[in-house]
């Protein structure tokens, strides 16, 4: 098995472990009251259980970027988003909607094409001292940016939330690399701060996924999934020296597949806007009285296992 095959299967086996932790996390978020802080988060088990699927996923994810490129591996974790639509409807009670997989269909054909153009030979460029602290300075500004208070926080923070597990992802294999090539001391300035930057944002990560899904799964986590491989491929470009292939085929394909991945993330976004207000109205119609929020189920990391329906008691009749 050679080294683009390696970083495949441990590419997949990482997204399974990515959709069951983004499951955990909606159904955390639905039932966790908006003000509560971190620290009531750290009492409860499925915090705890969508930590340790992610810290697989992780783990996974790092020995995949050992054996591949950030623009191969990263793509790959947009498989997330297949496991976890058909997964999030099942735990909800539901069918997946017609909108939900045209919404999750474009995102993955769009990633495809990009990982089409994406290069396979394993990694040997590392981020020097200078580049991995220009490349947390600017990450930090941008989340600071997308963390305003504003219209559809769920989406920024989301976007957010991608945008620092791709750097983060982007860091892991500069350590991954630099350790097990021998390329540095294994000691270094760099390789300490390159490890600190790693988990503050990975971290930083997990805690804005968690916000981003209080609103829903599909479309937040369709915008994780997309902005994830995108911030470690600008990296892989910009600083690595990773190329596509095909040259303006291949730059011409890159863009009609972000221009599909991001149709996808729309249709994501309208599916979960429509769907609770849908849901909504045919209990109301049906006279129960009990209305139902349904969750959007469709996610990695460092780019989550049953959901229920949240029932809003409204008494019968009035108070």
């Amino acid at each position: 098995m050679n080294a683009t095959s390696i970083a495949v299967a441990l590419s997949l086996v990482s997204a399974a472990a990515y959709a069951s932790a983004a499951v955990a996390q909606a159904r955390l978020a639905e039932r966790t009251e908006p003000g509560a802080g971190f620290l009531r988060l750290l009492g409860r088990g499925a915090w705890w259980w969508s930590v340790g699927l992610n810290a697989g996923g992780a783990l996974l994810h790092v020995a995949a970027l050992k054996y591949g490129p950030l623009t191969l591996v990263q793509p790959l974790g947009a498989l997330t988003l297949v496991a976890a639509v058909p997964l999030g409807a099942r735990a909800a009670g539901r069918r997946v909607t017609r909108i939900e997989w045209r919404g999750t269909i474009l995102t993955l054909l769009g990633l495809g094409a990009l990982l089409m153009t994406a290069g396979g030979t394993a990694p040997h460029e590392t981020l020097s001292l200078p580049e991995a602290l220009a490349v947390g300075a600017g990450t930090m500004a941008v989340v600071a940016g997308l963390s305003r208070p504003g219209a559809r926080p769920g989406l920024r923070h989301a976007a957010a939330s991608g945008i620092t597990s791709g750097v983060a992802s982007a860091l892991t294999q500069t350590l991954t690399v630099s350790v097990t090539d021998h390329t540095g001391p294994l000691l270094s300035w760099r390789a300490v701060i390159v490890a600190v930057l790693v988990s503050a944002f990975a971290m930083s990560g997990l805690l804005l996924a968690q916000t981003a899904y209080r609103g829903g799964l599909g479309a937040p986590l369709a915008v994780v999934t997309l902005a994830n491989p995108v911030a470690a491929a600008a990296i892989g470009l910009a600083l690595l020296g990773e190329r596509l292939q095909g040259g303006t085929i291949g730059l011409v394909l890159a863009l009609l597949g972000t221009v599909a991945a991001v149709r996808g993330v729309i249709l994501l976004s309208r599916a979960q806007t429509a769907a609770p207000a849908a849901a909504d109205r045919a209990v109301t119609e049906r006279g129960t009285g009990s209305p139902t929020r349904v969750v959007i189920g469709s996610r990695g990391p460092f780019d989550q296992p049953t959901l229920h329906p949240e029932s809003v008691r409204t008494p019968v009749g009035g108070p």
